[in-house]
């Protein structure tokens, strides 16, 4: 037992705060926008130039205009505004969004961030991730606990490139949340149906009490 990926976007919805304006990266965290906790406002930014995102729309009624940085089709809302990416870059990179909710390839204990590439498969770019994790205030990933092969991706180095060096404040995975302090992580909450036990073994990086 361990949450699944809609569990895990639940669980990183609770991260929101009323008034924040938060981006959500590609994966997982596009789920997020399906569990705002109710009496919560947040504003949703999609650094291609949208702020005021709304839940994915139902089957059928998708606007192939309407995408987030994933070129997934999304909604609008009432109060959603549009703008070039000179603007929405200005956003990030000004410190007006409050934190970033990203998928990961790798994260260090110290807080290192590895989610742009593996060296030697095509990747179109770095896309908006290098800026906001240096631009936002707070920075919670999103990812599986352990990679396809079983191997943990939660580890004491990195060893894919990196997007950022010690930029991430919580990991959320399947298996629990973690926090970067100093020395290593810190276990703030594991998952259903997983030991504290299960959630040491399964994390190279260090766990500190």
């Amino acid at each position: 037992m361990a949450w699944d990926r809609n569990q895990m976007a639940a669980r990183a919805a609770q991260e929101l705060q009323d008034g924040w304006y938060v981006n959500l990266g590609i994966g997982i965290p596009t789920l997020v926008s399906n569990y705002i906790p109710e009496g919560i406002e947040v504003t949703l930014q999609s650094e291609n130039g949208m702020l005021g995102m709304g839940p994915f729309p139902i089957e059928g009624e998708e606007d192939a205009d309407l995408i987030n940085a994933g070129k997934q089709t999304i909604t609008e809302l009432p109060q959603t505004a549009y703008f070039d990416s000179a603007q929405s870059f200005a956003m990030i990179r000004g410190g007006k969004i409050a934190m970033a909710i990203l998928g990961a390839m790798e994260v260090a204990e110290n807080g290192d961030l590895a989610n742009w590439m593996i060296p030697g498969k095509l990747v179109k770019g770095m896309g908006g991730a290098m800026d906001l994790v240096a631009g936002v205030g707070r920075v919670v990933v999103v990812m599986d606990h352990a990679n396809k092969h079983g191997q943990s991706k939660v580890l004491k180095e990195c060893t894919l490139p990196l997007t950022g060096q010690k930029v991430v404040d919580r990991i959320i995975t399947n298996y629990g949340v973690l926090d970067v302090v100093e020395g290593g992580l810190k276990i703030v909450e594991v998952a259903d149906g997983v030991t504290e036990d299960e959630l040491r073994a399964a994390t190279e990086a260090t766990i500190v009490n």
